[in-house]
Order: C-alpha cells, then structure tokens, then sequence
C-alpha cells in the first residue's frame, strides 16, 4: 500500500530531495508465478540490489522483461526509491523512446516491474565492435535523433536522468539494427528552479563537471552525458577514460578530450561540431536536447564527406584548468567513495537501484576480443559512483 500522504499529487516529491512519490499502477499482491513464468536460463542482468531476468505471460505468450528490485538496502528502507522510478516510467509512458511498464508486483522483500522486453539488448555491443560491425555515422545520426526526442520528453517534464550511457540505451531489434529504448531511471531525479538540486552521482567515465564540482544539477548534466555517448557511438572509444577514476575525473574536469584523426577519419566534421556543443564545461552554455534536434548534423539527409576533417579535428582540443582546483575535485569524490565503502551515512542520499540492461554483463568476454592497442580508451564501465558492487554482473 503506498503511504496516503504520498496520494495527493503526482509531482509531490517525497522526503529526499527530486522524488516522486505517487503512482497510478496497481501494484498486485498475489505471487508473480501466478501470471508469469520465467524462461530458463535468460537473465538479462544482476546488480547488487535486483535482477532482471526475461520471463512469458502465460496467457498471452508475450516476453517481457522483470525486474527483481529489493526493498530494503545497506538497512535501510528503499521503497519509496522504487516508487520513484515506477512513478518516472508512468509519467513517460506516452513516449515511444522510453522503455515501457507493463505491471508492478511487490512481496515482502522486493517489488518486480514488468517491463517492455528489448531484445536487441543495449548498444554496447555495437560500440565495442570492429569497424566493419559497429554503428555507421547514419546509424549513430537516426538513433541520436531519437535518444534527443526521448531525452527532451523528460526534460519537458523536468525529469533528468543522469546516467545516460550505452548501457542504458537498448535496441528493440539487434540486427536489422531497431529503434532506441532508453531504460533505468533508478538515479533520476525531478528537478525544479525553486530549489537546488546537488548529488553526487553517475557512472565516472559519463559524468559532468558540475557533479564532480558538487554543483546544482540540471538538465544540461544530460546533455553533457549525450556528448559523451555520440562520442563513443561514433569512434567506439571512450573520450574521458583514465588509468583510474581519479585521472577520468581529471580529465573531465579539465575537458581533456582529443578529436584525434585516428579516431575521426571517418567521421563528419558536422558529427564533430555536434559533439562539441554539448561538451562544454559550463552547463548554461551547452545545447539543449530541443536545440540539439535542430543541429545540422541531425537536420541533414546524407552525411558529408567534408575533405577538410583532418586538418580540423586531428588536434586535440584541450581546455586546461587550474591544477590545485581540479585536483581537489577528484579528492573530494575519492572521499565520498571511500565512506560508501564504509557505510558511512552519506550513501543514504545516493542509493542506487538497478536497471533494465543488460551493462557490464559481457564485459570481460569483450575485454578479451579487445584489440590490445585500443585497450586505453575502451570502456571500463565503472559503477555508478558511490554504489558498492558484488558479484561478476552490474548493469
């Protein structure tokens, strides 16, 4: 039963800061087997606190994905987390490019969401690919347009996402290649001009500077994290990616980042200057997803072979900022993570819960069919910050 106080308004944000609290779902009491049946040897993913596995309607024969999420947390009571991102996935159930409820159970011990069943799984596979198998600029060109589309659904809605990565973006077919379906809003948050919203939290390779500088969060913290994205769609390389997280937060921090013509041979100068409108260090001069939809390089027809891309963009660019203040950036989140690991009481603003994606779960496969030479820029896949791992799979 979802607490009464919680029933008076859809947008009434619960105790911690960016909540909802309120969903229309029913939320069915009787045992999930009932109804469902789970197809054997078909998990998609398992973090520390869910699982999801693919399972069948009985009736119907229809596939779906459902997702296991524990209620309660390092001893802590997180249902109202969950309601949160039930509440999210309803508010945006009329969006094609959003992953879709289907039912919501609940038993003493966790709360399982029937889920839309992706079964192209998560771009990651194609960003990892050989050239010959990854994405082609016109591919990154059509599922950019409706990741922007999905995107500036949720901001309309004053909804941020903050951990948009291409674990996060699945695909409704693998091959011919489907449409985007963006999927775990366990760390998004409602965000209003009233009040300042400040965590920290993300996954370290996809993070904005305003997160690392403990800076009010908005909906440009996305539009950074989208920057990042296209960068690794279109080269397969990840843009910020440290020997460790402390050198990744640096290198955020100082916006070190190469369009190096290695990487961007291939690629449009106007795919370059895309990106460079959402890595910007400061949040109000970035691109809005809205403006972003109107960008050239998503308004054209046909790509542009411009002959003039390497003379452009095989220089890095690098914006270097103080050393001392950037340092002090890194340390601060070093520490954040460090009492997580203790238990210390900072984790219980910054729980997170897992998502519908498939993630890390091929990560050492991969990390084995990587060619050694581009190892360095390869994703890590890191967790999220300030969330403690256990076992071989996260997502």
């Amino acid at each position: 039963m979802i607490p009464e106080e919680c029933r008076q308004s859809r947008f009434r944000a619960s105790s911690r800061s960016g909540l909802l609290c309120h969903i229309h779902s029913p939320i069915h009491s009787e045992p999930f087997s009932d109804r469902y049946m789970l197809s054997p040897g078909h998990e998609l993913g398992r973090g520390k606190f869910a699982v999801v596995k693919k399972c069948v309607e009985k009736e119907t024969g229809k596939e779906f994905a459902a997702k296991f999420m524990r209620k309660r947390r390092r001893g802590q009571d997180c249902r109202m987390e969950i309601i949160h991102e039930i509440a999210v996935l309803e508010l945006a159930h009329s969006c094609p490019w959003v992953i879709n409820l289907h039912e919501v159970y609940e038993n003493a011990s966790e709360m399982i969401l029937l889920l839309e069943y992706a079964a192209g799984g998560e771009i990651f596979n194609q960003c990892v690919a050989d050239r010959e198998e990854a994405f082609k600029e016109k591919d990154v060109q059509r599922l950019m347009r409706q990741i922007l589309e999905g995107i500036s659904f949720l901001h309309k809605n004053n909804i941020v996402h903050l951990d948009l990565k291409p674990q996060n973006i699945l695909l409704t077919s693998e091959s011919p290649i489907g449409d985007i379906k963006v999927v775990d809003f366990g760390l998004s948050r409602i965000v209003n001009s009233n009040e300042d919203l400040r965590e920290i939290m993300g996954t370290p390779e996809y993070v904005a500077p305003e997160i690392l500088n403990y800076e009010p969060i908005s909906t440009a913290t996305d539009m950074w994290s989208i920057g990042v994205l296209a960068y690794v769609m279109l080269t397969g390389t990840s843009p910020f990616l440290g020997d460790d997280k402390q050198q990744t937060f640096l290198n955020i921090s100082q916006l070190n980042v190469s369009y190096c013509e290695e990487d961007f041979d291939t690629i449009s100068y106007s795919a370059v200057d895309f990106i460079k409108t959402l890595l910007v260090k400061e949040p109000e001069l970035r691109t809005t997803a809205e403006d972003a939809l109107h960008h050239s390089w998503l308004s054209q027809g046909d790509i542009l072979n411009l002959s003039c891309l390497q003379s452009t963009v095989k220089m890095p660019a690098i914006v270097a900022e103080e050393e001392d203040s950037s340092s002090g950036i890194c340390a601060d989140v070093d520490d954040h993570d460090k009492s997580d690991l203790e238990g210390e009481t900072v984790t219980e603003e910054l729980i997170v819960m897992a998502s519908y994606t498939l993630g890390q779960c091929r990560q050492s496969e991969n990390e084995k069919q990587t060619e050694p030479k581009s190892v360095s820029k390869r994703f890590k896949f890191e967790e999220p910050l300030l969330q403690e791992i256990a076992g071989e799979f996260i997502y």
